[in-house]
């Protein structure tokens, strides 16, 4: 099931958010228990033979959370403070290590054991084979999330271990699918309040306010852009040489196609949550207004981001033993990262790309430190500009490899965007500039008979597009008097198109809502789906 269906949008989540509130006057057992139930139906509507898979998972990891969590209780006493002793650290960390191991093993086989066999067989000529393995939906983002939870226990972080609450803590349909990847102390607190089971018009109008900007997004913005992608990759392996507008114009539609698709999955997980009293963590704040690599992942994927940070990067020595074990960890976390996203050596690579952007961008601050420049103090107004899109082309680079169905793909793609296929500009676009197109001519641009993948409707989609990227508030920022989603930033809140309950703001929301509601016309899943 799809938020951007009507199935979901007029049956689906009605019945549930009448259910959970109507329940919760009985007993707030009930009204989670029934939510928890609604979010293994929405996950079972793609493919019920996985729900047990699903179940299987969340009922070995709650034991083994509770397994680790009680070693010190039992044997200590609940109230005592005493340090634990080696024995108890020794068995805690040898459940933690079995339980890890076995959600990665879980993951790999049905994410990574096909490529891996493939990948064995391409370079010693063998014929292995493991049958067809469908990917469960969402596999990553639970087993993530999961063993987050697990970790957490281990330190000691988990205070509750109400098992409904866990269930729903894993299950929640709003994130199931495509995240945010969550912490439990974000999110079993909150069912644990009264205040979530009582129903709340603010709640209800701030939610679905977001959940339809996040529909518009999807519907209109990035599926209006998706059209001229797909024909732009797959040119190459159709044997079309593709010209340095082609490949751009490829490039820069998806680089937006895939922006607005995630923004508006975000704004829609988080907005449904709202409605049922939950406040979700922010996952996605204005990426491409960022002034360098490492300011993008701080705003691209942000629960992902923490994630690898907290759970690989650090583990593996983050930044205290010296510069070079750093730039070393970095590039694993970035490696380990793009394989997290799919299985296949577009998305080593695509990992292994960051990776390298970000030891440049920490090589280059070490370097201004060395000279005495601050690399926080901000920028001057044309040297940010351009920072910001020197970064934004260097991440459309990156998600070519990240996007194309083969490395051979990406290389045509990458050879015609540095201009190896030559500069043609179509020849349309000579009497349609006058004056301007003749001057181009003069000065050597070549016009002439092009592929036509790129014209003048991609072109009015990129701009367009751009200007919302570039200068547009985002959907937290002019929700910001409601606090729309946990951790948001401070800074940057709107005046004029600051969002509240007025008529204006009504008539707004209502057109939005319309409007992309009856432009769902055909079945278009969310690309973060696919991870």
């Amino acid at each position: 099931m799809l938020f951007n269906s009507y199935g979901f949008i007029f049956l689906y989540l009605p019945a549930v958010l009448l259910g959970f509130f109507w329940l919760a006057r009985i007993s707030h057992a009930f009204a989670a228990g029934w939510l928890a139930l609604a979010s293994l139906f929405f996950y079972g509507y793609w493919n019920p033979a996985y729900v047990g898979l699903l179940l299987g998972s969340i009922i070995c990891n709650y034991a083994f959370g509770l397994w680790i969590g009680k070693i010190r209780i039992g044997e200590r006493g609940p109230r005592s403070e005493e340090p634990e002793n080696e024995g108890q650290q020794k068995r805690k960390k040898q459940l933690l290590t079995f339980a890890i191991a076995a959600n990665l093993l879980l993951l790999g086989y049905y994410k990574y054991a096909n490529f891996f066999v493939g990948s064995i067989n391409g370079i010693a000529g063998t014929q292995w084979s493991l049958g067809e393995i469908i990917l469960p939906l969402g596999i990553s983002f639970f087993t993530f999330t999961q063993i987050a939870y697990l970790v957490d226990t281990y330190q000691g972080k988990v205070k509750e271990y109400n098992f409904v609450h866990y269930l729903l803590f894993v299950t929640y349909f709003p994130h199931l699918i495509a995240g945010p990847v969550l912490h439990h102390r974000e999110m079993m607190p909150q069912f644990a309040l009264a205040s979530t089971y009582r129903f709340s018009y603010e709640n209800l109008s701030v939610g679905l306010t977001i959940f339809f900007i996040g529909l518009f997004k999807k519907v209109i913005l990035a599926d209006g852009l998706a059209v001229y992608v797909g024909p732009v990759f797959a040119a190459p392996a159709a044997g079309v040489d593709l010209t340095f507008i082609d490949a751009w114009g490829g490039a820069l539609c998806y680089t937006l196609q895939l922006y607005f698709d995630f923004s508006g999955y975000s704004d829609m997980a988080i907005g449904l949550s709202r409605m049922f009293g939950v406040t979700l963590p922010l996952n996605f704040h204005s990426p491409y207004k960022s002034a360098n690599i490492i300011e993008f992942w701080r705003r691209w994927h942000m629960t992902l981001s923490r994630f690898l940070r907290d759970y690989l990067y650090i583990p593996l020595g983050g930044n205290r033993y010296g510069t070079p074990r750093r730039y070393l960890n970095l590039m694993a976390t970035m490696l380990l990262g793009g394989l997290w996203h799919g299985a296949g050596w577009t998305f080593v690579i695509w990992g292994a790309l960051h990776g390298l952007y970000l030891v440049v961008n920490h090589g280059w601050h070490s370097l201004r430190r060395m000279v005495g420049q601050n690399p926080a103090m901000p920028l001057s107004k044309p040297l940010h500009m351009l920072a910001v899109l020197f970064t934004f082309l260097a991440v459309a680079a990156a998600w070519v490899v990240f996007r194309a169905d083969n490395l051979d793909t990406a290389t045509a793609m990458l050879k015609a965007m540095a201009g190896m296929n030559g500069l043609v500009l179509p020849d349309a676009w000579l009497a349609k500039w006058g004056g301007a197109g003749q001057w181009l001519a003069q000065q050597g641009v070549s016009f002439g008979a092009t592929n036509g993948l790129i014209m003048g409707g991609a072109i009015n989609w990129i701009w367009i597009s751009l200007l919302v990227v570039w200068l547009a508030p985002n959907t937290q920022q002019i929700m910001a008097s409601y606090k729309p989603a946990l951790d948001v930033p401070e800074g940057g809140k709107v005046r004029r198109l600051l969002w509240n309950p007025s008529q204006v703001w009504l008539a707004a929301s209502v057109f939005c809502s319309v409007f992309a509601t009856i432009s769902i016309s055909k079945f278009s899943e969310f690309i973060y789906f696919q991870f």
